[in-house]
């Protein structure tokens, strides 16, 4: 079952509350969710007191340039793994500013998939820094829009745990 509307504003509720309240600015750097955890989040007016932005690095070229992640990486792991989510949040970071940072790179379909990462496989990373780095690769369900949907809700709720544990 897809995260409906409600589910998403309500992780990104939780998610502002606890940015605002331990004083964090939140970027993200997103792939194939398009900047979907970025628009959740500021769907909520009063938005940049907590967050600073959002980069949609859509193409490997845009995911070098903009966030400095390593053509090696890119080339060796492919975009969705994890050295790249892990390069996505400290380039997100570096290039912003902000306290903490979420990353997403995926395989949302229909196309795209590989035997070694079937639609429905994302790669998720949020941290504080290099040393400070969560990630996570999650297999859902679905067609595209279900696959995005899940992972930006993955994604709210993963953040507002770790921000939680910190």
């Amino acid at each position: 079952m897809p995260a409906s509307d409600h589910e998403l504003e309500q992780a990104g509720n939780q998610l502002a509350t606890l940015l605002q309240q331990t004083g964090n600015m939140l970027v993200t750097a997103e792939s194939c969710t398009g900047g979907w955890i970025a628009k959740v989040l500021t769907d909520k007016a009063g938005s940049s007191a907590y967050v600073t932005g959002g980069l949609v690095t859509y193409s490997n070229d845009a995911k070098q340039a903009l966030l400095g992640v390593s053509e090696a990486s890119l080339k060796n792991d492919g975009a969705v793994s994890e050295p790249v989510v892990r390069e996505m949040v400290v380039g997100a970071l570096a290039a912003t500013g902000a306290g903490v940072a979420v990353a997403v790179s995926g395989v949302a379909g229909p196309g795209g998939g590989s035997a070694d990462k079937p639609v429905g496989t994302v790669w998720f990373a949020w941290g504080t820094g290099p040393e400070a780095t969560v990630t996570s690769v999650q297999h859902f369900s679905g067609n595209r829009d279900q696959v995005r949907r899940k992972a930006v809700l993955f994604a709210l709720q993963s953040v507002t745990g770790f921000l939680k544990q910190t």
